[in-house]
Order: C-alpha cells, then sequence, then structure tokens
C-alpha cells in the first residue's frame, strides 16, 4: 500500500513513534500557546523544517490508508493539508513528515505582498477556533515555484491561487490567470480562491455573471496548457461558507457548466455563532476550527446534491477528530483537509483522520 515505508516495521515501533508525537505535541503546545498566534505559527514551522533536514522527523511519506481516486488523480490517504499553513511552499517536505495524503500550499498572488497589519491571528482555545485576517501575505507566485521545484516529496501538491489586494476586481481573472500560468507545470491540480474573506470584494466573484466569466477564462487557459504540457492539471474551487442556498446552488451549477474537477467547502467564515463573548471573538476576519464545523458540513452537504456526484467534493472546516472527518465524508466528501485542528492537536489528527477514513 502507497506510504507504508513511513511506518516502522513492528506494531511496537509504531506505538512508540504514535507515542512521540503526542508526547513533542503535548510539550511544545504550552509554550507555543505563550507567544503570539502568528510568532507561534512561523515558529512551529521553521522548527519542523528543522527537524526535517536533521533527520528527526519522518521521511516524507503517507500514512498508509485507504487510497482514493479523484480528480484524475491518485491519493495515498484522503486526508490532506489545506491551504494557507504554508502560504509559500518553502515547507513542504517538512509538513509531509506528518503523512498527509495530499498537501495544498498557497494562497499566492502574482506579485508579494506584505497582507494586514499585524496583529491579525487570534486564538481561541475555549472554542478551539482560530480568527485570522492575513489577506493572502505571500512573497509571490515566483517564489512559490522555486520552493516547490526544488520538494522531496512526490505525493499529490495542489497549489492555491488568488488575486492581489490592489488589482481592480475588474481585472481579478488576469491575476488569477497569471498564477495559473507559473503553476501549471508544477501542480497537481490548482485550487482557485474565491471565498477568502480578508480581501476586499474578493467573495463577489463567487456569483452569477464574475463567476461564470472567471471560470471560463481559467478553464480555457488550463485546456491549452494542458495540450502543451501534455499532462491534466484539474482546477478546484475553494467556496464560502456564508453563502446562502440559493448562491451555494447557483455556484455548484457554475462549477457544472464550466466541468470544473472539484469544489473544496469551505473557507472561513465571518460568523461569530459559537464564540460570542469571548476574548478575541470581535476581532475581524475569518474563523476557523470546531465552530465552523456544522455550518461547512452543511454546505458540503447541500453541494454534494447539488453537484450529483459529477464534481469531487474536499470537507474543511472544523475537523479536531477522526468522529469529525467520517461526518464530512459522510457528506458527501471524497477528500478532507485539516488545518486549525493541527493547532489544537498536532500531528497525531492527521493519523486519526487517516484511520476513521478506513473505517466503513
Amino acid at each position: 500500500m502507497p506510504g507504508k515505508d513511513c511506518e516502522p516495521s513492528s506494531n511496537a515501533g509504531r506505538g512508540a513513534s504514535r507515542g512521540a508525537d503526542r508526547l513533542l505535541y503535548a510539550l511544545a503546545r504550552p509554550l507555543l500557546f505563550r507567544l503570539d498566534g502568528e510568532r507561534s505559527h512561523d515558529l512551529s514551522l521553521h522548527a519542523l523544517d528543522r527537524a526535517s533536514a536533521l533527520g528527526l522527523a519522518r521521511a516524507p511519506q503517507p500514512l498508509p490508508g485507504r487510497t482514493v481516486r479523484a480528480m484524475g488523480l491518485e491519493f495515498a490517504n484522503p486526508v490532506g493539508l489545506a491551504a494557507g499553513l504554508d502560504k509559500n511552499g518553502a515547507f513542504v517536505d517538512a509538513l509531509a513528515s506528518f503523512g498527509f495524503g495530499f498537501i495544498e500550499v498557497g494562497t499566492v498572488t502574482p506579485r508579494p505582498q506584505p497582507g494586514n497589519p499585524r496583529p491579525r491571528l487570534f486564538r481561541l482555545p475555549k472554542a478551539r477556533a482560530v480568527i485570522n485576517r492575513f489577506g493572502f501575505n505571500n512573497l509571490g507566485v515566483d517564489a512559490l515555484v522555486a520552493n516547490v521545484a526544488e520538494r522531496r516529496y512526490r505525493g499529490v501538491l495542489g497549489i492555491n491561487i488568488g488575486k492581489n489586494f490592489d488589482t481592480p476586481m475588474e481585472r481579478a481573472a488576469e491575476d488569477y490567470l497569471a498564477c495559473l500560468r507559473k503553476v501549471h507545470p508544477h501542480a497537481d491540480y490548482v485550487t482557485v480562491n474565491i471565498s477568502s474573506p480578508n480581501t476586499a470584494n474578493l467573495r463577489a466573484l463567487q456569483a452569477g455573471d464574475a463567476l461564470d466569466a472567471l471560470l471560463a477564462a481559467l478553464m480555457a487557459e488550463r485546456n491549452a496548457l494542458d495540450a502543451r504540457a501534455g499532462r491534466h492539471v484539474p482546477l478546484a474551487v475553494k467556496l464560502a461558507p456564508d453563502l446562502d442556498e440559493a448562491g451555494i446552488d447557483a455556484a455548484a451549477d457554475a462549477c457544472l457548466r464550466h466541468r470544473v474537477e472539484a469544489v473544496i467547502a469551505t473557507n472561513t467564515t465571518l460568523s461569530r455563532q459559537g464564540v460570542e463573548g469571548m476574548p478575541h471573538a470581535d476581532e475581524g476576519g475569518g474563523l476557523s476550527g470546531a465552530p465552523l464545523r456544522p455550518r461547512a458540513t452543511a454546505v458540503l452537504r447541500r453541494l454534494h446534491a447539488a453537484l450529483r456526484g459529477q464534481v469531487t467534493l474536499v470537507g474543511v472546516g472544523g475537523i479536531l477528530s477522526g468522529e469529525d472527518a467520517r461526518e464530512k465524508r459522510d457528506a458527501g466528501a471524497a477528500l478532507v483537509q485539516v488545518y486549525t485542528g493541527l493547532v489544537y492537536r498536532g500531528p497525531a489528527l492527521v493519523r486519526e483522520a487517516v484511520r476513521a477514513l478506513d473505517e466503513p
């Protein structure tokens, strides 16, 4: 089975490895949670990268689990890393040591941009939630391409693309097309992020003529790039959890018309349901983590009905346990992604979700 070499050969070794993961995270978490959220985020990634370079982390291989055929791709297991953790594709090999079946990097924009002013990441531990308003901070598409071109990881890699904050909305498609052309040779699939709440007016691209025009341009360009490269790169669209039922159905119809291969449900939410009155709850930005789960799953379920099994669904939003991962599968997801759950559970969450999705 793919990824079997990442596991120690004996049951005792596997148990020791799992125990070491839990122990290391249990020791590190109190220190990390004393730091500013973004500082903790950066330190964690650099520490993991250093451990990987020194051979102290597992080789970048997926955990053994149920293989999934989706988007025309073979996934060694159905548990992936959501975009946002590694915006510049600089830590792919280190993050692969967690055992993901696929990794998505970005969101990347054509030009570098600093994002919104700090502080812009806030933990809400009581709710097992995070609020962020990063605003697509990244080093630009050329830097990401240079990073992912050097990766050792050979599992499925998704690259998430967006627009620069100062690009007028009427020219948004130009930014997405510029990114698509640059990342196409390096991506196994490309995600079109039109649902972040932290870039002004971006979510307007999810509806009506704007969505039709964007998808028409992207699919035409993707098809031309595929023909020149002699390889097919699927396109995914990432939607918001704050769409109403009519909006969900309209977006689904557009994805069907333009033959988009996947829909990722969902991004973060502007709702504060479930965190009312908590410290930082009134901060601007998108809420992720446990309070997002019910809404994200409801959107996923609605999309599953609207798409009629013709488009791969990726469930993300509020997965903090194996049971949460199964809930996404039961709502129609072929694949799942985690992000905020890693903040609260550490790498043990990945193993737990893979095991849970092995079960009927």
